[in-house]
């Protein structure tokens, strides 16, 4: 029924799986596998109903995180898609679902397949600060419609970009380590006695496709599809590529004030951090 060409179906079919899902007893499976269940809800991502869309978001909200991971880059692309949609509230809609993607999935995102260029480029067609690439996708400076005048989609837009830079090239959380914690990490607390040093390492990996980052049996790719995994790798590609153009676009945020000023600080304190943390100043 999520295919129904009417928006009321979609959207009671929606708010059933939501009812079935959230009321199920605690540690027991899913009615279906997230595999199974996702393919059907990624178009809607797209739907023209904002009751359609408001009800997928609370329905994705309801799956299990740790079942999200193995999924994100098929759901990124209908994502970036609604990113650079025509229709205002779809732009909006796509950012939120992206912030809630992030939440639950951050480090996921950002090192997949075209997580990190393409994202990027997304957010500044969205918010109209272009770079050559992202003018690509869009010739004019991104409009969020009546309510635009009011800034708080644009607010929302800034709260995820900040969000995703965090993600990708915030301080690593291990950094945040006190003294004592890096000591029992050295001196072997992970549980493994000597002299079975680093043997976690060595263990049978926990991720579905650990070796995807090879591509061996996929389509090449290019500059803007590769995988960044690295804090390292994704900081270099953020600093020649996106920079100057994210600084300038803060700065005109930060003129306006208000939320948005706010909202724009909260990204401009990413950077800083990032950019300490990458100088080593």
């Amino acid at each position: 029924m999520l295919s129904s060409k009417s928006d009321t179906q979609r959207k009671e079919s929606l708010a059933h799986l939501t009812t079935s899902i959230s009321s199920r007893p605690v540690d027991s499976p899913l009615p279906q596998p997230v595999s199974v269940i996702l393919p059907s809800l990624l178009p809607l991502i797209l739907d023209a109903s904002n009751g359609v869309r408001s009800q997928l978001l609370k329905l994705l909200r309801c799956l299990p995180a740790s079942e999200i991971e193995d999924h994100v880059g098929q759901l990124l692309p209908y994502i970036r898609a609604g990113m650079t949609h025509l229709a205002a509230d779809i732009r909006v809609s796509s950012v939120e679902i992206l912030s809630w993607l992030v939440d639950v999935a951050g480090a996921q995102v950002v090192s997949c397949a075209g997580g990190w260029i393409k994202t990027i480029n997304c957010f500044l067609s969205v918010l109209g600060w272009h770079t050559e690439e992202s003018a690509k996708l869009s010739a004019t400076r991104g409009t969020f419609g009546k309510a635009g005048s009011e800034g708080k989609p644009m607010v929302k837009v800034l709260q995820t970009l900040a969000e995703f830079l965090q993600a990708g090239i915030g301080k690593p959380e291990d950094e945040t380590m006190d003294d004592a914690d890096s000591e029992k990490e050295e001196a072997g607390s992970s549980g493994w006695m000597f002299p079975l040093c680093h043997t976690a390492q060595h263990m049978i990996p926990k991720m579905s496709a650990p070796y995807a980052y090879l591509n061996l049996f996929g389509q090449p790719r290019d500059e803007e599809g590769e995988m960044y995994e690295t804090r390292e790798d994704r900081y270099r590609v953020f600093s020649d590529r996106f920079l100057k153009a994210v600084e300038r676009g803060l700065e005109n945020a930060r003129k306006e004030g208000g939320e948005v000023g706010r909202a724009s600080a909260a990204v401009a304190k990413v950077l800083k951090e990032a950019r300490c943390y990458g100088t080593g100043k």
